[in-house]
């Protein structure tokens, strides 16, 4: 067996040893001929033999090659036979050892499954863990809001505008289409049970509550979330993992004032306005609906969402709103700046912040929805 780089000649030692001797220069370019070669040979030994890679004629070597040499090594020990390095002279040996060709070949180890208790355990642990970040985080933004109203020229101001517009005016498309279908199925499915007891006109305080007090704030909530709090923990875990955020507090900026906080208060000064439009188009689309088939008319069925629809209806969609913006911020900001691992802890951070704020808005909507009804609002 030769190549113009290498030989390698096996021989038979006796009583079921062999060696396979190597001279010349063994480099990565004669890895593919190499790794054929040393397979081959050790295809021959079954268990209790031996196989000895014989170094003594070896000129160079590099790491690749003595890789793949340690691999075929540890194969050998795990099916029963023996193999080792023989007669490597000091610099081939400084490599062997490098690569651990030296140490004695352990076990694999077996990936025990984990059980289901032992699972769930971790999880809670781990969520309880996240939820002590969240709130830690919470307290951060809440000092450095305090400082910056003493201060109000250390806010980063300039980032306030563009960010209302990339969280606000570009979500408006999305959100007038959603939420019109939101107010065009809610007004279909209503229909069919209204029809049968001639209450077609009641269709508008169904369309007109559910947006307003629960649907038109929850969807745009849930909408904001994923196009500004997936971009958000991107952004900053982009920015953490390049080292843009601890360049940021040596020259003195820090990271709550300088990027936090703008674009949470961007988020709660935009959702608002998205949800008093969400409400509208959904109430659009339910008027679309009794027009074509219920055979309602347009100052009829906005006389009917006005004396159904109260001030506090709207205003109590505001509020969730205002509180689901600053959930959103607060979820999306810390796991960005969470972030660790490149690329892959980009992508995990981000499909992190996505699913932890999803949840953290049904447990808000929840708990205002029983705010709500014990206080008989």
């Amino acid at each position: 067996m030769a190549d113009a780089a290498y030989t390698a000649q096996l021989q038979e030692e006796g009583s079921g040893v062999f060696t396979l001797r190597f001279s010349g220069t063994l480099v990565l370019a004669g890895a593919a001929s190499l790794w054929q070669e040393v397979q081959q040979a050790a295809s021959q030994l079954t268990a209790g033999q031996t196989l000895n890679f014989d170094m003594s004629g070896v000129e160079t070597v590099d790491g690749g090659t003595i890789a793949l040499l340690v691999q075929v090594r540890a194969d050998l020990h795990r099916m029963g036979a023996v193999s080792e390095f023989v007669a490597a002279p000091p610099s081939v040996q400084e490599i062997i050892h490098l690569y651990r060709g030296d140490v004695k070949v352990g076990p694999l180890r077996r990936r025990r499954p984990r059980k289901m208790l032992e699972q769930i355990g971790d999880a809670t642990v781990a969520f309880f863990h996240e939820v002590k970040l969240v709130l830690g985080f919470f307290g951060e933004m809440l000092i450095s809001a305090g400082r910056v109203l003493r201060r109000p020229r250390t806010a980063n101001w300039r980032e306030l505008w563009p960010t209302m517009e990339r969280t606000g005016a570009d979500a408006v498309p999305i959100v007038l289409l959603i939420n019109f279908l939101i107010g065009f199925v809610m007004a279909f499915q209503g229909a069919v049970q209204l029809k049968q007891f001639g209450a077609n006109i009641f269709v508008a305080d169904l369309v007109g509550l559910a947006l307003a007090r629960e649907l038109g704030p929850l969807m745009t909530a849930i909408i904001v979330c994923g196009r500004s709090g997936a971009a958000f923990a991107a952004e900053l875990g982009t920015m953490k993992v390049s080292e843009e955020i601890d360049a940021l507090r040596t020259m003195g900026f820090g990271p709550m004032r300088f990027l936090v906080l703008p674009r949470a208060l961007a988020l709660m000064l935009v959702m608002p306005a998205l949800t008093l439009i969400a409400d509208l188009v959904g109430i659009i689309g339910g008027l679309f609906v009794g027009l074509i088939s219920l055979n309602l008319t347009f100052s009829g069925y906005f006389y009917e969402t006005q004396s159904a629809v109260t001030v506090w209806d709207v205003f109590s969609g505001l509020i969730k709103s205002v509180v689901f913006a600053l959930v959103i911020a607060l979820i999306s900001c810390q796991q960005g700046l969470a972030t660790s691992g490149g690329a892959e802890g980009v992508g995990r951070r981000t499909t992190a912040s996505v699913v932890a704020t999803l949840f953290a808005l049904i447990l808000v909507d929840a708990a205002f929805t029983i705010l709500f009804y014990a206080f008989n609002l």
